[in-house]
């Protein structure tokens, strides 16, 4: 996972509540074995609609969506998040978020942000048609096209991860020498070794 410490990018709004998992990545798509490769199935049932936001002008390249309340409800599928940071998203910001989306977008270095219900509305007025926002995970602040600042809080231990680089798999791995220590001081009841 790399680390994510602030970016100024192009943003876009998906001015939606209830986005469900079903929308962001349809089950078609989840025959796929690898974790690669999703970001081309985005909202494919939404796409197919030339005026669904994503496929207006001004949206291609955007790395920030800003979105309604309650976005990645249903069913706990970890593509949606895949599907979002393939198609070129490193944040998406909401007044709420389903839990297991917001837990499997941590995990792989997506931040999702919670604002206030009345500051994603003011955020959405302010970028219109795609305009630049500054999300600084470091300083907890996103800059708005017109120059004023949101503050946000984002859990102590995932700021941590996210601004480290390092999933859980990656924390571990920061140990490895001590349980490779720990590991040649209790040695297995059952041999390992080939026969």
């Amino acid at each position: 996972m790399k680390a994510f410490r602030s970016i100024t990018a192009r943003a876009t709004v998906l001015d939606r509540p209830d986005v469900d998992t079903d929308q962001i990545i349809p089950k078609q798509f989840l025959k796929r074995i690898e974790r690669t490769g999703y970001g081309e199935f985005l909202f494919y049932d939404w796409r197919q609609d030339p005026d669904f936001e994503l496929n207006r002008p001004g949206c291609d390249g955007a790395r920030i969506l800003v979105t309604g309340p309650n976005f990645g409800c249903g069913s706990s599928r970890e593509h949606a998040a895949w599907a979002l940071q393939a198609y070129g998203f490193d944040v998406v910001i909401a007044p709420s978020f389903g839990d297991i989306f917001s837990t499997n977008a941590h995990h792989i270095g997506l931040l999702p942000l919670r604002l206030a219900p009345d500051e994603v509305k003011e955020l959405m007025a302010t970028i219109g048609g795609g305009g630049e926002v500054t999300v600084d995970l470091e300083a907890q602040a996103i800059l708005d096209p017109v120059g004023r600042v949101l503050e946000f809080e984002v859990d102590p231990f995932i700021r941590h991860c996210l601004l480290d680089g390092r999933d859980t798999n990656g924390l571990t791995l920061r140990h490895e020498d001590a349980i490779a220590a720990f590991e040649a001081r209790s040695p297995s009841p059952v041999s390992t070794a080939p026969l």
